[in-house]
């Protein structure tokens, strides 16, 4: 039924599929601390599991899936991220659906910086209110389009760091929406954890103290090593979520041993900030050091002529030990060797050699 529209795709370098790697240091998931693989995280989650009355979700957040470990975890997440309430949900594609569909409501306006997460460009299809894109980390070209704007209310949604990029946000975004009375949509799936003076994100890196105007959604599945995601906002806003989101009201409360995992990972980071610091420093020194790159985050993205010869080198690399993402047309516009550099690798003068050997 699909035999040309697959054919089509392996002839571009574009077909995808799942893949068993084995034995090879990671450089393409995005597990930047190593709590993913971290033993004494899996020890603690399991022995709080054995003495929870219900280890599974049961049902809805809104009915009876609501554990006591998520409200733990939302209030230790506000105090560390400074906002006033915040709620668990199953994962960031989710969250950033409860976002655009939720919040922005007819009459409202909603600006999307143009490398905006390809869950919030779904969710921009499922909102009533007017969307426009502004360009990438542009906060001139933002305030172009807001002077324009009449919504009676309006939202920007930007990322902590760009995951195919790498890039911060700029700080001046911040002030351009302030300025217009705007509220702020961060998505900080690759900042959590990997930027800020305790690893918190683009609120922290900026020094930005959150108000009102402010909202964050983190994920679970990356620097904390976990699945599922969170939302950080007002009351009023996390109220309004509770009663208007769909992919939290319709969903499955996430699964507890997942946001278990994540809240002992969060508190470890905290426990050893000074180390995972350090780590960070040093990984990102290296890279500079062999490739001549630099990244603000731990994203390293490299430029590849085309999709064949990034499908080339993945094959390499993975030959001598080493897994890299070779990520391909449509998700960026053009193939790059999307790096990431994860603390917790033991070969990674090696790897540096053999990648700078490649290009």
């Amino acid at each position: 039924m699909y035999e040309n529209e697959l054919r089509a795709l392996k002839k571009a370098g574009r077909f995808r599929k799942r893949e068993l790697f084995g034995d090879l240091e990671d450089y393409a998931s995005n597990d930047y601390l190593g709590l993913a693989e971290d033993k004494e995280i899996l020890k603690k989650s399991c022995k709080y599991l054995k003495k929870s009355p219900t280890h599974g979700s049961k049902a809805s957040q809104l009915v009876n899936g609501y554990h006591p470990i998520f409200k733990d975890f939302e209030n230790y997440l506000c105090k560390l991220n400074h906002f006033e309430d915040g709620l668990i949900i199953g994962s960031g594609f989710l969250a950033n659906l409860a976002l655009f569909e939720a919040l922005a409501r007819r009459g409202d306006t909603l600006l999307v910086d143009k490398e905006y997460h390809a869950s919030g460009i779904v969710g921009t299809k499922l909102t009533e209110a007017e969307v426009l894109f502004f360009e990438h980390n542009d906060e001139k070209d933002l305030e172009k389009k807001l002077q324009s704007v009449e919504g009676k209310r309006v939202f920007v949604a930007i990322e902590g760091v760009y995951s195919m990029r790498g890039d911060i946000a700029n700080k001046e975004i911040f002030a351009v929406a302030r300025a217009y009375n705007a509220y702020v949509i961060v998505d900080e799936a690759h900042s959590s954890g990997v930027i800020g003076e305790n690893l918190t994100g683009v609120f922290a890196h900026h020094n930005i103290a959150p108000d009102s105007t402010h909202i964050k959604m983190g994920t679970l599945g990356k620097a904390y090593g976990s699945y599922g995601a969170y939302i950080l906002a007002s009351k009023e806003v996390i109220s309004f979520l509770e009663n208007r989101a769909k992919s939290l009201i319709y969903a499955t409360a996430p699964s507890i041993f997942d946001i278990t995992y994540a809240y002992y990972s969060a508190k470890k980071i905290q426990q050893n900030l000074q180390s995972y610091q350090k780590s960070i420093k040093k990984i990102k020194s290296r890279a500079k050091a062999t490739l001549g790159m630099e990244t603000e985050s731990l994203i390293l993205p490299i430029k590849m002529p085309n999709s064949k010869r990034a499908l080339q080198i993945q094959k390499s690399l993975q030959e001598q030990g080493f897994l890299v993402g070779a990520i391909r047309p449509p998700t960026v516009d053009r193939a790059i060797l999307r790096i990431i550099l994860r603390t917790s690798n033991t070969k990674q003068k090696k790897f540096f050699q053999i990648i700078k050997g490649l290009l």
